[in-house]
């Protein structure tokens, strides 16, 4: 059967709609410059009468007689003299005119002489990068015009660049990733040092866009975030960087801020997390916000190296299975933790051979978190024993399958101390506080797109979920609450994700012990 066409208010009617609107604003522009003068008259006008409205409500009552018999006698003046009301009516419209021009000071139009003095310095900068002798017609040339290399720019209140777009020559290495690190150098030290600045690469175009990022929030406590079970909210970052945000209180305050949310399961490509960074970086304040999320959902067992009660807050707690701060409850909890991940592979490995679903015991996720494990290997070393990390390799290598998550936190300084085990199968990285390029790029796997700022505040760092982007990460402020440093309000917010204790087995009078108490 032949197609009926469609009626024609259907098939062009859109057209039609967007052609009578842009007749419609053509019209409306065209009648503003028609009535531009009116409308100016009608402002002033109505300037003149707010101004003589409160000319008179300023005026004393016992001088408002003289006054009114003042405009008055005026007013008979003009209209007895010889063309006088049509010079009256001539002087009110060019007061009104006056009066009513717009006032708002002119935009200037470029750049002013220090603005001007700041982009040709960043353009004679730019000159020995980006030009070459075989060059025709170079873009950048000693004594040139930033004009035509700059096509936009922005600056902030105190006279800094904060947005610049740079045109390169085609034949300059954009793909190697030393060139782009000295100019992104430069262009960070010329622009002004302090801020963080998102260098954005167009190879295509030849084009690079240096943006003046904001820094990130640094007062977003720890509390309940609106995630699903597998989800880990690692820190905030970018509005730019994720297409995502979270509903966060801030005292009375609501606001939606982007997050970084780490996917762990069985589906997860990055089951494992390491995290990296200077003493007072942060680290340990990660794994306790990471502890306080998994614990909504799962088990958790910790082994901290430092030895210094970070966890303490956390034992006894329901899902907590032990916080261990010496080698040989260390050794002990994670020969356990192997053992549980073979028992689950072997369970689920059954289940699925008879196709009935995962037993319960299965699917309720373990972590396993570990705090500068290099320092119980020393201790371990001393004593004769083996290094706690060795116990690692089934959880990490069948921990997806398993349900099992592992997060190592070490310092720089120990990094030599991590196993191969670890470093290839930890694919979610975050380094917190300063840290050197070279460092940044040997955890993370790429440099990041923005630089670094000499001073970070706690939490403060990048993250790189496998080979996805590098982001900006700022992790909420989850202190110890057992910490006389840490304030009220923090302290309170951790307090209220705790969960509630559990009752130790050996407290619990046995049935025949409670049977003997009770006849006597």
């Amino acid at each position: 059967m032949a197609r009926r066409p469609l009626p024609r208010i259907l098939s062009n009617g859109s057209a039609q709609i967007a052609r009578s609107r842009e007749l419609a604003r053509t019209a409306a522009d065209s009648a503003t410059d028609v009535l531009h003068p009116l409308i100016t008259i009608s402002r002033g006008l109505r300037r003149l009468a707010a101004a003589g409205r409160r000319k008179w409500a300023d005026t004393p009552k016992d001088k408002r007689g003289p006054l009114l018999f003042l405009v008055a006698s005026m007013v008979l003046v003009v209209a007895l003299v010889p063309y006088g009301p049509l010079l009256a009516v001539i002087s009110v419209m060019a007061a009104a005119a006056w009066h009513g021009r717009d006032r708002a000071p002119a935009e200037p139009e470029g750049p002013d002489e220090s603005q001007t003095q700041r982009l040709q310095s960043l353009y004679e900068a730019l000159v020995p990068y980006f030009s070459t002798p075989e060059d025709p017609a170079p873009l950048y040339t000693h004594g040139g015009d930033f004009e035509q290399t700059f096509p936009a720019y922005e600056f902030d209140a105190t006279g800094r660049v904060s947005h610049l777009v740079v045109r390169y020559p085609a034949y300059f290495t954009d793909g190697e990733a030393d060139s782009r690190a000295r100019i992104e150098q430069l262009l960070h030290a010329k622009s002004g040092r302090g801020r963080e600045y998102h260098f954005g690469w167009d190879e295509e175009g030849n084009q690079l866009t240096v943006t003046v990022l904001p820094p990130l929030p640094t007062d977003i406590a720890a509390q309940r975030f609106v995630t699903s079970p597998g989800e880990t909210v690692l820190g905030f970052t970018d509005p730019s960087q994720v297409q995502r945000t979270l509903p966060l209180s801030h005292g009375e305050e609501r606001r939606d801020v982007p997050p970084v949310v780490w996917r762990t399961g069985p589906r997860s490509t990055e089951p494992h997390l390491l995290v990296m960074g200077e003493p007072g970086s942060g680290t340990t304040t990660l794994l306790r916000s990471i502890a306080l999320q998994a614990l909504q959902y799962g088990d958790i067992l910790i082994v901290e190296g430092s030895g210094t009660g970070e966890y303490a807050c956390l034992t006894g707690r329901d899902g907590v299975l032990a916080v261990e701060c010496a080698p040989t409850g260390a050794l002990a909890s994670l020969e356990w933790a192997a053992h549980e991940t073979e028992r689950r592979l072997i369970a689920a490995n059954r289940a699925r051979q008879a196709g009935q679903p995962l037993p319960d015991d299965t699917r309720r996720p373990l972590w396993l978190l570990l705090d500068r494990p290099g320092a119980l290997a020393h201790l371990a070393a001393a004593d004769g024993r083996r290094d706690p990390q060795s116990l690692l390799q089934v959880p990490l290598r069948h921990g997806r399958a398993a349900n099992v998550t592992v997060v190592v936190a070490e310092q720089f300084d120990s990094a030599d101390t991590l196993t191969d085990a670890v470093r290839q199968h930890t694919r979610a990285r975050v380094v917190l506080g300063p840290a050197t390029p070279a460092q940044l790029e040997g955890v993370l796997g790429v440099p990041p797109h923005t630089t670094p700022v000499a001073v970070m505040p706690p939490g403060r760092g990048y993250a790189r979920l496998g080979t996805g982007p590098v982001h900006r990460l700022q992790v909420p402020a989850t202190p110890d609450p057992h910490d006389e440093a840490t304030s009220d309000t923090q302290r309170q917010a951790v307090l209220e994700l705790l969960p509630p204790r559990t009752t130790p087995a050996d407290a619990e009078p046995a049935p025949a012990e409670a049977a003997v108490a009770e006849g006597a």
